[in-house]
């Protein structure tokens, strides 16, 4: 069956209305929405989403992250320099409309450390304006914009603090990538918990409990799945609250005021709740009634009469609705696409598989509309696929509505997202077997699932495609120089190709967590580690590349530098190899306008339909008011040259 040709603009223009949020005394409520083309934060009575307006104006890469002060009167959000990650914090009094920068220091990065009811008109920022490694802390007044000093930062990873801004713990890494805790005695420090490397990444406080009594943890120590404990730090006795044996516990629901636990949740193929509040369970109930999908709690009132809620399907755009907790009724708001609707979109399935080595990876596909309507979760015949591992390593992927997956499942491939060795989530020992696995067991796993599509008759074997970004690009460029008879082409966005140099040109703020790295990626301060780095790294291999490659990058990037893409493109050039790059000036660390999102999705998708055969809509207008530079390759990319030339 062939369904029509989904506008690229559906997917990855600006959403109509997201992130809600209501205020903590329920007047008001705050959501995302374009203005101008550019999105801001909007606010509206409760009662009256119609008379919503805008109190940013934002005419640049658009806000994506805000929340609300405890006073109910100051807005706050966060803006960075055309990608350069040096966050700013902003305060926006609804009562006059003024903004006030809270962080107003060029170059320098501000983290929101605490906020808290009990002062609902300050906010306890971290700054690294004194030292570009280290974030002092600091008291910001939301009126004044005043900034008071609280404590200077001795060397440490981060800070740890409670509802009453009382500075409870430091934590700094050790030389084998574990982590020691200390907390405050006087003027000096003592050491309180130590937390081995293999924990690392899988144990970390959550938060303090209203009294400052009962600290409450992620912690995997003893045990393979990280577990959401209660330490008396008066008795010193920790209880487990919840734990699931396949899963980390990655969620927690706490009471907004009283700040204690009322609910965890754990994902392995879907997300499960487990509920330690009796008293949210009729709430809970009503709301699973509502409409099918995940319900997601996305804000609630100081008097936790109401709730914005989400409710997340993999065939739908989001709905959002309000929630009174007194009369049990949920009034539906909008949804976050509303041209969605309605739109012959795909289901996303999941399996768990066997690596060559024998662990358990959860994977996540979708399969064109109408193709698999003989044998369900298998296509009539084997489809063009694109693989698309995720970033970071230390991420994962989930079940829900997926642009990529809706975007090139629409176009007629078949699309594979897995979960690999170091992916987060699935315990501590999965992800420590990809320790120094970058371009080895990794990129096996990666392989791996192409070859159960392929097994499975899902994927033929000639022409399968690797993208991503990120960790997900270093993963295109690798896949295509260690594994070249198994892809077709790959794009790459963002992604390092030389890891020696990434290493040597990380931001400065991420010194002290360098051991983390160079524990996992293998050390590029000693001969043993630069060896493997460099064996690991596509660009020592690149002369093993022999089909088209598709790479964006931003200028501004702070992680992963333009000099990543600029090497390997040269690497490439000078060895006649097939390279299109297309930079953005005006971007960082993955694209953030949508007019750089569109453009650079239409590039793509001529381009895998070159490689691969799918379908694929014209550019047509995706370039307008995109920053796009293409630096090579244009002539690869059917359409690209002659719409450059225009």
């Amino acid at each position: 069956m062939s369904v029509p040709l989904l506008p690229r603009k559906m997917l990855f223009g600006n959403p109509d209305k997201t992130s809600v949020q209501i205020s903590p005394d329920g007047a008001q409520i705050a959501y995302l929405a374009p203005l101008d083309g550019v999105l801001n934060v909007w606010v509206a009575p409760r009662d009256d989403i119609a008379a919503a307006r805008p109190v940013t104006h934002d005419t640049g890469r658009g806000i994506r992250v805000y929340f609300w002060a405890f006073d109910s009167v100051h807005l706050l959000y966060m803006r960075d320099k055309n990608g350069d990650e040096n966050w700013r914090v902003y305060a926006i009094d609804l009562a006059t409309d003024t903004i006030r920068d809270l962080s107003p220091f060029e170059g320098v990065q501000a983290r929101v450390q605490e906020v808290s009811p009990n002062f609902p008109g300050e906010i306890l920022m971290a700054l690294n304006n004194r030292n570009p490694q280290l974030h002092d802390i600091y008291r910001a007044n939301l009126a004044t914009g005043e900034l008071t000093q609280v404590r200077l930062n001795e060397g440490f990873l981060n800070f740890l603090t409670d509802a009453n801004f009382k500075l409870r713990a430091a934590s700094r890494m050790t030389a084998d990538g574990g982590i020691e805790m200390f907390r405050p005695m006087g003027n000096t420090w003592e050491l309180w918990e130590k937390i081995p490397a293999e924990d690392a990444l899988t144990t970390d406080p959550v938060a303090f409990d209203k009294s400052g009594n009962f600290l409450y943890m992620l912690d995997s120590r003893g045990r393979n799945t990280a577990a959401l404990t209660a330490c008396n730090l008066v008795s010193g006795e920790t209880t487990v609250m919840a734990q699931d044996a396949l899963a980390d516990i990655s969620g927690v629901i706490m009471h907004p005021s009283q700040r204690y636990l009322q609910a965890a949740s754990s994902t392995y193929e879907r997300k499960h709740w487990q509920i330690f509040d009796p008293a949210l369970e009729p709430d809970l109930t009503v709301l699973r009634a509502v409409e099918p999908g995940e319900v997601e709690i996305t804000s609630r009132t100081l008097d936790d009469r109401f709730w914005t809620v989400a409710y997340v399907l993999d065939d739908a755009p989001v709905h959002f609705y309000l929630y009174d907790r007194q009369s049990r009724q949920a009034r539906f708001l909008f949804s976050n696409r509303k041209d969605l609707e309605g739109q012959p979109l795909a289901k996303m399935k999941s399996a768990v598989i066997k690596t060559r080595d024998g662990l358990d990876m959860v994977i996540y596909y979708t399969l064109p509309v109408g193709s698999d309507s003989i044998n369900p979760g298998i296509p009539h015949q084997p489809l063009p696929l694109v693989s698309i591992p995720h970033g970071g390593p230390w991420a994962r992927d989930n079940w829900g509505l997926n642009a990529w997956h809706q975007w090139l499942s629409n176009r007629g491939y078949a699309v594979l997202s897995m979960n690999f060795r170091s992916s987060t989530g699935f315990g501590k020992a999965f992800l420590n077997a990809g320790n120094l696995e970058w371009g080895g067991k990794i990129l096996e796993d990666q392989v791996d699932a192409v070859q159960w599509a392929v097994q499975q008759g899902i994927a033929d074997p000639h022409k399968v495609a690797v993208m991503g970004g990120s960790f997900g690009g270093y993963s295109a460029l690798a896949g295509l120089a260690f594994y070249p008879e198994i892809y077709a082409c790959g794009v790459d966005l963002v992604g390092p190709s030389n890891l020696i140099t990434l290493l040597e040109s990380i931001p400065p703020y991420w010194k002290p967590m360098l051991e983390n790295l160079t524990t996992r990626m293998g050390d590029h301060r000693t001969p043993e580690g630069r060896a493997l780095l460099h064996k690991h790294s596509p660009l020592g291999s690149v002369e093993r590349i022999r089909v088209p490659l598709l790479i964006g990058q931003g200028a501004n990037d702070p992680r992963v530098k333009k000099a990543e893409s600029d090497q390997i493109v040269q690497a490439m050039q000078a060895k006649q190899l097939p390279v299109t790059y297309v930079l953005y000036p005006d971007e960082g660390h993955g694209f953030a306008r949508p007019a750089n999102n569109l453009s650079f999705n239409a590039i793509t998708e001529a381009f895998l339909a070159q490689c691969l055969g799918g379908r694929y809509e014209p550019i047509g207008d995706d370039f307008e008011g995109s920053s796009l530079q293409v630096l090579e390759g244009a002539a690869v990319v059917p359409g690209l040259a002659e719409k450059l030339a225009q």
